[in-house]
């Protein structure tokens, strides 16, 4: 479906994908000789130094020992998934991690099981079972911060303890990045440089470009440089985008602001909801799922919607669990408080009858 309406439907959460910064940073890049292309993957001829330098500067700025960049959050976590748990190990995931963490979880060695979601107490139980059952390597929690299709968090210090105790944390940011956090960095930013601790950034969503960052102790990044079929086997990503994502670092410092107006939308979204629409709840971040129920009433009323200049898109299963359609609201600063106003009554009108 090709765009059209108010945003209300991409992640560019902070309106960085076409923002001037972004752009001339890119074009400063072209101009001093960074390739539009890499051509080749990074174990090759692809290993450009505007990369290098990107990582380098992320590890930094999110606080981790190490930084290792792929084309896109997909690859980054099914790389992650399919390469570091190892034969004799459990990868034990949220019921709703996103369907890389679950791709990557099956092309790899270990076991694979979920708990209910953010439930920590279920993740303890089925851990407890597996070791009765003869487990005996390390569990590796798999979660997103901030989850895609509920804009709820994840209990991360909990989990983070239950880790210290069986093995590792993997922690997808990324609609948490950019966002959340000192400066964006994330709602895993006080948990970056464990050892135990890889966390995934994207670049596409709040900090406007593509690709997607991968970020841990250097020997966890080391040993995926050297065994992930991803990384090795994949051409590089753009250079560009590394300077795009450069750039981005450097507005998450600078302005401040933008991350300010963010929240004051989430916040006036969840009021006027709450005085047209109470039966529906906000979910105190930029994702807000307004769950309808069947597939075609919830896709019907996503037409409805965007028929009054609205770009809001329905998602039914398998995406999200059955009987769960929904629209999701995605707010970011590319839509204007007036524009949120306007939507709710919007949604107060075409809502359907209980």
């Amino acid at each position: 479906m090709p765009r059209d309406g108010v945003d209300f439907a991409s992640n560019d959460y902070l309106g960085l994908a076409g923002s001037p910064r972004m752009i001339a940073a890119v074009r400063a890049a072209l101009d001093r000789g960074v390739p539009v292309g890499a051509a080749a993957s990074r174990l090759l001829r692809g290993n450009e130094p505007e990369q290098e330098t990107f990582e380098a500067e992320a590890a930094a700025f999110f606080g981790a020992e190490a930084a290792l960049g792929f084309g896109g959050g997909y690859v980054a976590n099914f790389a992650a998934l399919s390469t570091l748990p190892q034969r004799g190990d459990l990868i034990l995931m949220d019921d709703l991690s996103h369907a890389s963490t679950h791709e990557g979880a099956r092309a790899g060695r270990a076991q694979v099981a979920s708990f209910q979601h953010n439930d920590v107490q279920h993740a303890v139980d089925r851990i407890a079972a597996w070791r009765k059952d003869g487990g005996r390597g390390a569990v590796w929690l798999s979660v997103e911060s901030l989850y895609s299709m509920d804009g709820d968090v994840a209990p991360l210090d909990d989990l983070a303890a239950v880790a210290d105790e069986e093995g590792f944390l993997l922690v997808d940011e990324a609609h948490a990045t950019g966002v959340f956090g000192p400066e964006g960095r994330g709602l895993a930013h006080h948990l970056e440089g464990r050892e135990n601790v890889v966390t995934l950034h994207t670049l596409g969503k709040a900090l406007g470009g593509s690709g997607a960052l991968v970020c841990g102790a250097r020997a966890l990044i080391d040993f995926l440089v050297n065994r992930a079929r991803p990384f090795i086997f994949a051409t590089a990503p753009s250079p560009l985008m590394a300077a795009a994502g450069r750039e981005a670092l450097t507005i998450l410092r600078d302005e401040p602001e933008r991350r300010e107006a963010l929240q004051s939308r989430i916040a006036l979204f969840g009021s006027e909801l709450a005085r047209r629409l109470p039966q529906l709840r906000p979910s105190g971040s930029q994702i807000v799922p307004l769950i309808v129920g069947g597939d075609a009433e919830t896709m019907q009323l996503a037409e409805a919607v965007q028929a009054r200049g609205f770009d809001l898109r329905g998602i039914r299963p398998p995406t999200v669990p059955q009987g769960t359609a929904r629209l999701r609201v995605s707010l970011t600063l590319n839509a204007s408080e007036d524009d949120i106003r306007r939507l709710v009554e919007t949604l107060e009108d075409l809502w359907p009858a209980s």
